[in-house]
């Protein structure tokens, strides 16, 4: 998730279950790839949800307030990532405490010293990379878990890293959870808990990747896991100061590659956590030069 890791702590307070989940009414059904909750009306879009998804009314009238929120701020332009940002259960991936505030504008406190970060700026970062079905995408920074959960609406090929133990640990259980209650297109997200920096080298190359943590320069392992032709988007500048980068891997006609980069922000500082390292089995510090 966007702007969610910091220092941390050791392995103390390591928790390997997820949090309580708010109950549904039914088991959702199978969900097929090629359909589509209705994208323009509100009531049909509950009826649509309740009756396939078995959803909570009180999350899904969070959920369409928020989309239209994020449809008028442009955060969200097709029906891809229209219908992506609508399937997406936001509120399985924040803290019990925080459930009243699940759809708010906001970054929100997921424990381990992270959070999740608001739906603007995951619904924006994630249509920037212009996910395709089929594509294959890496996630650095998995946090709660929805980003994954968000992409696996527009592919079935998910990776994500998390170097948080715990961390990792928990959002794994929370997938496998929802799995288990009927979200059967979770089964799509491959996790492990690693440091991000060094990308997934055996799962790649990838079509996309998208990073949620700040970074001062672009990791050459992602680059090279990279397709050609393939986007990152990813915070970088200074701590605390970062602008959001869209950074497309091209080869020009002299056959040379090289990379293109552009600020989905127009230069709007857009502040993220760091992106951490580990040194050992232990974080210290961050992969800022």
């Amino acid at each position: 998730m966007m702007g969610r890791r910091n220092f941390l702590m050791g392995t103390a307070s390591l928790i390997a279950f997820a949090p309580a989940l708010p109950a549904y009414a039914a088991a959702p059904k199978a969900w097929d790839r090629k359909s589509s909750p209705p994208l323009t009306n509100a009531e049909a879009f509950f009826k649509w949800a309740v009756d396939e998804r078995g959803e909570d009314m009180k999350y899904l009238r969070m959920r369409w307030a928020r989309y239209g929120a994020v449809v008028a701020n442009k955060d969200v332009l097709d029906d891809r990532n229209k219908r992506a940002f609508l399937m997406a259960p936001r509120e399985h991936f924040v803290l019990p405490k925080n459930l009243s505030r699940a759809y708010e504008h906001a970054f929100l406190d997921i424990d381990y010293g992270v959070t999740i970060s608001g739906p603007h700026i995951v619904s924006r970062m994630t249509q920037v990379i212009d996910v395709k079905e089929g594509d294959k995408v890496l996630e650095i920074g998995t946090g709660s878990g929805y980003q994954a959960s968000y992409l696996a609406y527009l592919t079935d090929k998910v990776w994500t890293i998390e170097i948080i133990k715990p961390l990792a640990e928990r959002t794994r259980a929370t997938y496998d959870k929802l799995i288990g209650e009927g979200y059967t297109e979770f089964k799509n997200i491959q996790s492990k808990n690693a440091d991000g920096y060094y990308g997934w080298e055996e799962a790649g190359p990838f079509d996309k990747i998208i990073v949620t943590c700040g970074i001062d320069h672009i990791p050459p392992p992602l680059l090279q896991q990279l397709k050609v032709g393939g986007t990152i988007i990813i915070p970088v500048g200074p701590p605390g100061a970062q602008r959001v980068l869209k950074v497309i891997k091209e080869k020009g006609p002299d056959g040379e590659i090289k990379v293109t980069r552009s600020d989905i922000y127009g230069g709007r500082i857009v502040p993220f956590v760091p992106f951490t390292k580990m040194e050992g089995d232990e974080i210290k510090g961050t992969h800022n030069k």
